[in-house]
């Protein structure tokens, strides 16, 4: 059954048969790029987890919420329409119909989201409509926090990336110019109560490798036998 927070627009990505590929790891470590280069490689749909929860905190700072206070982030979680969009092509998101996919990635939200994303009301839903979204995908990469230990826990594939602290602030800080190590480690502590690594994942350091090394090595964690036939 399709949810309204996926699949929306199928590209021609054609969809595979079942398989999750887990990708978690700190802020910086390249999870989303790395994630969206697997999910073309492999033929699969692609979620980016994190996309929901700053959708919900930037429709949440658009109308004057007190975001450090998990009262009112409860209170108001359940009311945006939030959508995502899978094809690892154009992934997008959008809140109550507006695409936002340029607005959620501003340094308000960047600073505001992880208190959001700890309240227990906020993960509760989100979880809930990621487990959707994989579920219907057919073969999806899925990667934000906690996928391998929460939101996807039985996934074929479980991926902990990860870089050195330098190298995750040079790659942030590349995507924004306001970026710094000090904003990476404050994310890194704000985090750490949502997110760990699964036991069973891999972990790839991605410290001194290029984009298509680091797909490389996650296409090649993929056992043949789950890999779609060309």
């Amino acid at each position: 059954m399709k949810t309204s927070a996926s699949l929306a627009e199928e590209s021609e990505t054609d969809r595979g048969s079942g398989l999750v590929v887990a990708v978690d790891g700190p802020s910086g470590a390249g999870k989303s790029s790395a994630s969206r280069g697997a999910a073309r490689a492999l033929g699969l749909r692609y979620l980016d987890t994190g996309s929901m929860y700053r959708a919900l905190t930037w429709w949440l700072l658009d109308r004057g919420a007190d975001t450090t206070d998990p009262e009112v982030v409860a209170s108001l979680a359940a009311e945006p329409v939030i959508e995502v969009g899978t094809d690892p092509a154009a992934p997008w998101t959008r809140v109550d119909g507006t695409d936002v996919s340029g607005a959620i990635r501003t340094r308000e939200v960047t600073a505001a989201v992880s208190a959001v994303a700890a309240v227990p009301r906020v993960r509760a839903r989100l979880i809930a409509m990621q487990r959707a979204i994989i579920a219907d995908a057919g073969g999806i990469v899925a990667e934000g926090r906690d996928i391998g230990t929460v939101v996807a826990p039985d996934a074929q594939v479980k991926v902990f990336l990860t870089a050195d602290g330098a190298a995750r602030a040079s790659r942030r800080a590349g995507e924004a110019s306001w970026s710094t190590r000090a904003e990476v480690d404050r994310r890194d502590r704000m985090d750490a109560a949502q997110s760990g690594k699964a036991a069973d994942a891999i972990e790839v350091d991605s410290t001194g490798l290029d984009l298509d090394e680091v797909v490389g090595i996650i296409v090649g964690l993929v056992p043949k036998s789950l890999q779609k036939s060309t």
